[in-house]
């Protein structure tokens, strides 16, 4: 697993939610920017998979985001951040396996056939009696 902590930019700011005047006064949220093209750690091909799959999370200016206001601490939230991407990055490069079709077994087909008689019967018992 490679750590993009060197290559991410951190913004704070004040947390919402409980806290009372702890919040009101020291920021703790922590939002993570990583700027996928600028990265040195991963290949071309690897950034454009990485630009792919995470386009949902990636800004205008080239950056995947992501924050956390998880703890009153704001190390630890920072910490949160860092874990957070790395894990988004190594599932985004993580290659899934092709599924392999297979035929159904004989118990499933008369599994399913026997269920389909009972939802006949059960619609069958709701017609009226003539």
């Amino acid at each position: 697993m490679r750590d993009l902590r060197d290559e991410i930019k951190f913004k704070t700011s004040r947390s919402g939610g409980k806290g009372g005047q702890h919040v009101n006064k020291v920021e703790t949220r922590v939002e993570g920017l990583w700027h996928v093209a600028q990265s040195a750690v991963f290949s071309d091909a690897e950034k454009t998979v990485i630009l792919k799959k995470l386009s949902s999370r990636i800004n205008q200016k080239g950056e995947f985001t992501t924050e956390c206001q998880e703890s009153r601490s704001q190390l630890r939230n920072k910490e949160t951040v860092i874990r957070k991407i790395n894990e988004a990055v190594e599932k985004a490069l993580k290659k899934t396996k092709k599924r392999i079709p297979t035929n159904p077994t004989k118990a499933s087909k008369e599994k399913r056939l026997e269920s389909k008689k009972q939802v006949s019967l059960i619609k069958e018992g709701r017609k009226k009696i003539t």
